[in-house]
């Protein structure tokens, strides 16, 4: 099997950038969305963009089965075309129901990408851990163009080009990517290819850790993207009011943060990845403790640091599903750990405004540090790559 040409796999990774970022545009532009529909508190607008990050999990399901047993191809064809276009509706969109109606679609059509776009990726690559790093870095670039694009668009042209601009771009995106995607000889579920399975008791357990620690991690994703824009404007309240500047401190959050995949993926490559993933997780918890009481540039400090171990965390499901589930059927089974995972993680967007109104950013750090407790106690039911190792050799014909 041929490696995918250079144009494809940077389409791919830039379509983790415009997947993360359009999920997280209305969240940077919801005060400026809020005034506009007339809400005095930008907290109670949030749970209408709620519609969208359910969808963008339940969604997986669907878009994963159609990713193996239509091809992937085809799919992120749908998925450059339907993003782009579904932006472009929440655009036009006049009222709360509208908007929560087309941020919901645009989430149905964000849900294509990981199922789908990552195993396209990493199908033929001699590197999957490092390959995953570098579209993590990508996914996450598109959360720092959230904060500072989003920023500058809503301060001089306005939410609605804030929407708009992207959806132009995704559809670009979509045109590119027919012309340098070749057509796939055979979807993935009929090729004859497959690689050795782990014993039913050990794939199981991988799983339930998988589905586990996502959903952890996507209550701790969503919080903290959702979240930090709002966080940096309160906790910096009568030093920096410019949402530009604001926007530009966040993004730089995110940029710094996001190489910490890079790491990550080469570490997956060559050292046991239970070990750094419970590292990763535990460090999580003393760095929300800290940010729940500081204010200004120490806030800043950590805000970087602990959206690093967050980024930092992402990789590892991807590569556990790269290194023990078939090819033959990875985006069937991403789907449905995503649908679980994302699902229900999708209640921190609905959640969000009313949990800081009620109780403040504070309280709400705190509780994402026991959510992290809970990630290292999943993490450390992970079995051992030795034992991993053993169990599949001892199914290899001999």
């Amino acid at each position: 099997m041929t490696p995918l040409a250079p144009a494809v796999s940077r389409l791919l990774n830039f379509g983790h950038a415009l997947d993360h970022m359009f999920l997280l545009i209305f969240a940077t532009a919801v005060a400026s969305i809020a005034t506009e529909f007339g809400f005095a508190r930008w907290e109670d607008l949030m749970p209408y963009s709620a519609g969208a990050f359910l969808m963008f999990g339940l969604g997986s399901v669907p878009s994963g089965r159609l990713g193996d047993l239509w091809g992937r191809r085809q799919m992120m064809l749908v998925f450059f075309f339907g993003m782009g276009v579904s932006a472009i509706l929440v655009a036009l969109t006049t009222g709360p129901w509208q908007i929560a109606v087309a941020l919901t679609v645009l989430g149905a059509f964000s849900s294509i990408y990981h199922p789908v776009g990552i195993p396209m990726l990493v199908q033929h690559a001699l590197k999957p851990g490092f390959t995953i790093g570098v579209n993590g870095l990508a996914g996450n670039m598109g959360i720092a163009l959230a904060a500072v694009v989003t920023g500058f668009i809503v301060k001089y042209f306005g939410w609605r080009a804030a929407f708009a601009i992207p959806g132009i771009v995704a559809i670009a995106c979509g045109f590119l990517f027919a012309r340098a995607a070749p057509h796939e000889a055979e979807p993935p579920a009929k090729r004859t290819t497959k690689v050795v399975a782990l014993p039913q008791n050990l794939m199981l357990r991988v799983v339930v850790v998988m589905t586990l620690t996502a959903i952890t991690g996507g209550l701790l994703f969503n919080f903290t993207t959702n979240g930090n824009g709002q966080l940096l404007r309160e906790r910096f309240a009568g030093v920096i009011e410019d949402p530009a500047v604001l926007g530009m401190l966040l993004g730089f959050v995110y940029a710094i943060a996001s190489f910490s995949q890079l790491i990550v993926g080469r570490l997956i490559d060559r050292y046991p990845l239970k070990r750094i993933y419970l590292a990763i997780v535990l460090a999580q918890i003393p760095l929300f403790a800290l940010a729940s009481v500081a204010t200004g540039w120490s806030l800043f400090a950590l805000q970087i640091a602990f959206m690093a171990v967050i980024f930092g965390a992402i990789p590892f499901t991807d590569a556990m599903v790269v290194r023990y589930v078939d090819d033959r059927m990875r985006s069937r089974v991403s789907g449905v750990r995503l649908a679980v995972s994302f699902g229900i993680s999708s209640m921190a967007v609905w959640a969000l405004g009313p949990a800081v109104k009620a109780a403040g950013f504070q309280t709400l750090l705190l509780v994402m540090a026991v959510i992290a407790a809970c990630s290292a106690l999943f993490v450390s039911m992970l079995p051992g790559d030795e034992s991993i190792r053993s169990a599949t050799a001892a199914k290899v014909p001999g």
